[in-house]
């Protein structure tokens, strides 16, 4: 059973940053993209950042040179570091990875993050 679990979310001041991991289990991830999204309360979820098996990376507009994305196949893990942060980073942050199927997805329970102005 595949198993994301993420941490290191937490509250920041703007201008701060913070690191977030996200560790999978369950499953073979090297061949999957993961990355993360991110859902204020009332909005959608959004795609923040996300890496596939190639190393290939995407990045939403507004977090582009502030956010990197990477993952380390050797511990099934994937980081966002966030520097820079504004107050509208403030969202719960979830981890995913793609599965084998077309459109299969997993997910992770989500870290809050939250950046004081």
């Amino acid at each position: 059973q595949v198993q994301l679990v993420e941490s290191g979310g937490g509250l920041v001041q703007a201008g701060g940053s913070l690191r977030l991991s996200c560790a999978a289990s369950g499953g073979i991830f090297s061949f999957s993209s993961m990355g993360w999204y991110r859902q204020a309360p009332g909005m959608q979820r959004l795609l923040v950042a996300t890496v596939n098996s190639m190393g290939q990376t995407h990045y939403l507009d507004s977090v582009k040179g502030r956010f990197t994305i990477s993952r380390d196949n050797a511990k099934d893990t994937v980081y966002l570091q966030m520097n820079s942060l504004k107050p509208e980073d403030t969202a719960v942050y979830y981890c995913y990875t793609d599965g084998p199927a077309p459109d299969q997805y997993y997910w992770g329970r989500g870290t809050q993050v939250t950046v004081s102005s």
